[in-house]
């Protein structure tokens, strides 16, 4: 059974950044596409970013592109992302999410770490 593990969230200024981290145990890191999302209170989760399975590919939300970057280390389980230029509506709980079945249908998903962007 695969497990993602969130953790690197907290309160930061706007304008300010965070790294979060996603380790990954149970399964086979590398051979899956990996996800971040997040969801604010009282709207619907949302996309952030995409990297392929050998971190050739990514792909961003148009809300945070230029400001956030994934990355991975499967040598390590690990996926981060780097989130620059923090704006208050970046405030959510983010989630990383694993694509075991290819594709873009996430299967597997963290707890989630709570981001807030004070301004």
């Amino acid at each position: 059974q695969l497990q993602l593990v969130e953790s690197g969230g907290g309160l930061v200024q706007a304008g300010g950044s965070l790294r979060l981290s996603c380790a990954a145990t149970g399964r086979t890191f590398s051979s899956w596409a990996m996800g971040w999302f997040r969801q604010a209170p009282g709207k619907e989760r949302e996309f952030v970013a995409r990297i392929s399975r050998g971190r050739i590919a990514t792909s961003y939300a148009d809300s945070v592109k230029g400001r956030f970057t994934i990355s991975r280390d499967n040598g390590k389980n690990m996926v981060d992302l780097q989130m620059n230029s923090l704006k208050p509506e970046d405030t959510a709980i983010y989630y990383c999410a694993s694509a075991t079945r290819g594709g873009y249908e996430y299967d597997y998903w963290g707890q989630g770490t709570q981001v807030t962007v004070s301004s």
